[in-house]
């Protein structure tokens, strides 16, 4: 693998490399989201989670046939993107969420995007006709980022999940793969 350019501003694109995720990947994992859950309402856990919860986490989305790559430039992991199964029933087995994280300074760099240009074409090839991707709101480039690739806002719960003492809504985006 070739190395990606430093970026050289702030916002500029840069290319990474996506790959399947390994378990040695789980420490940065867990790093990557560690920032978010401890500094941001984008996930409602309130925790910070070790990299074995990550393995965990790695093999049950491994286990339930669903992907979960991530991104890495310079060689450093610099996001991540996985699909869980939607709801536990088998009518569900179509249907999956669809989760993607940058590393802290890197959105708007192209990642998220390159994230999710190869997990989509993977979940149709594995026969899931619709992803769905929950977002807490406000999130601007989330709500940008999905609907750069045909999500639909089709709900938005109010006050359905607390983070740091304040109620927040959280909205979905569907987006049909067939």
């Amino acid at each position: 693998m070739t190395p990606a350019p430093p970026r050289s501003m702030p916002g500029q694109p840069t290319t990474c490399n996506v790959r399947p995720v390994s378990r040695d990947d789980a420490s940065a994992i867990a790093t990557i989201y560690n920032h978010f859950v401890l500094n941001t309402a984008v996930t409602f856990e309130e925790e910070a989670v070790t990299g074995a919860v990550i393995t965990d986490r790695i093999e049950q989305i491994d286990a339930s046939g669903l992907p979960w790559l991530v991104a890495e430039r310079a060689g450093q992991i610099v996001g991540y993107a996985y699909a869980s199964p939607w709801k536990p029933r088998v009518g569900y087995r179509f249907s999956a969420e669809v989760t993607v994280y940058c590393a802290p300074g890197n959105s708007g760099m192209g990642i998220g995007s390159a994230l999710y240009a190869a997990l989509l074409p993977l979940l149709r090839v594995r026969g899931i006709r619709t992803a769905v991707g929950g977002i807490g709101l406000p999130n601007e480039a989330s709500v940008r980022l999905h609907e750069k690739f045909g999500f639909v806002k089709v709900a938005e719960f109010s006050n359905i999940g607390i983070k740091f003492g304040h109620w927040m809504n959280v909205g979905y985006w569907q987006l049909e793969l067939h």
